[in-house]
């Protein structure tokens, strides 16, 4: 028989306690700083709160602690497969310390992303994650500890900064270009901070080749829809280009489809090189060369700052820069003679 509340048939703390053989207080201690707690007495109670169905009263341990455990994350398109990695390592550094991660996605506007931010702030979260163009003007420091993760258009007063080097991917991009013989070699661009240091790095490399800069898109966004158009300017202003690198990989698949309508195939006459290394790239079926920007690393570096901040409020915002990695597949080859 399990033992419950009174009247409510909910398991409570006190019966935790007694199934895993300790005190309240260290079951309230494993609630609120797991780490605290050694391996095997966590692990007993975890096994209890199991076996109960026992499920902790955020709001009591709110009252309790001061905090609610909760970071605020603010994307602003659940499209865009960087979130993916990028959640899953925040959450997988944070849990183990007993945080939850609460998602807001802020859609394109001007005050957009203002709400987002105050409705998060409205729940009282710990610590605020920005991966989200603002629109507009980014909002300035809140009182609660913010990371910005990737770059973006502002970085407000006293909030960190974590995000891959992309304008050394940009470059990396075109050097793996160049290595292959391309000389030839088109840009698909779009709006936002990621964007425009990922083009920097692209027009750097290429100028230092002696090359001609051929870019489309940079007043656009950076969907599939968008790569396609862009992919079509490209080809129709500059016919003999060889090689094509996209801004993310959604816009090299986008690519894909441009050159397909034309005939041209995909690395036989033309290579194209995406950006992020997400799912879509790693597809057995898509296999597409691709600059990792490590947004797995980027979610780790932003959870320990995170919780590093919440322990010491004056740590002094930095930022940091993630070395991105080139990962080749079938989709660029030697250029052909």
């Amino acid at each position: 028989m399990t033992a419950t509340s009174p009247g409510t048939g909910r398991p409570t703390i006190y019966d935790v306690a007694k199934r895993a053989g300790v005190s309240p207080s260290l079951v309230s201690l494993v609630l609120r700083s797991p780490a605290r707690v050694s391996d095997k007495r966590r692990e007993a109670v975890r096994v209890a709160m199991s076996d109960l169905g026992y499920r902790p009263s955020r709001a009591a341990t709110t009252l309790a602690s001061s905090r609610t455990k909760s970071i605020g994350l603010v994307i602003d398109d659940y499209r865009n497969l960087w979130f993916v990695d990028l959640l899953r390592s925040m959450q997988a550094a944070l849990s183990s310390h007993g945080y939850h991660v609460t998602v807001a996605d802020s859609q394109p506007g001007e005050n957009r992303i203002h709400e987002a931010i105050d409705g998060l702030l409205a729940m009282h979260v710990d610590g605020l994650v920005i991966a989200a163009e603002p629109g507009g003007s980014m909002p300035s420091r809140s009182w609660v500890p913010m990371v910005v993760a990737g770059w973006r258009n502002g970085v407000p007063d006293g909030a960190d900064l974590i995000t891959g080097d992309d304008d050394g991917g940009g470059r990396a991009a075109v050097e793996h270009l160049l290595m292959l013989g391309h000389t030839r070699i088109g840009h698909l661009s779009g709006t936002g901070g990621a964007a425009e240091h990922r083009r920097k790095g692209f027009q750097g490399g290429i100028l230092e080749a002696g090359l001609e800069v051929r870019i489309a898109g940079e007043a656009g966004g950076t969907s599939e829809e968008d790569g396609y158009a862009a992919a079509c300017r490209i080809l129709e202003q500059y016919p003999d280009t060889t090689a094509i690198f996209a801004a993310n990989d959604t816009m090299a698949v986008g690519a894909f489809a441009a050159l397909k309508a034309r005939g041209l195939r995909v690395p036989d006459d033309i290579s194209v090189i995406g950006y992020d290394n997400s799912p879509l790239a790693k597809s057995r079926y898509l296999d597409i060369t691709s600059i990792d920007n490590r947004s797995d690393l980027v979610g780790s570096d932003v959870a320990s700052r995170l919780l590093a901040r919440l322990e010491d409020p004056a740590l002094k915002a930095r930022r940091t820069l993630i070395e991105p990695v080139l990962v080749v597949r079938s989709t660029t080859a030697p250029v052909a003679p």
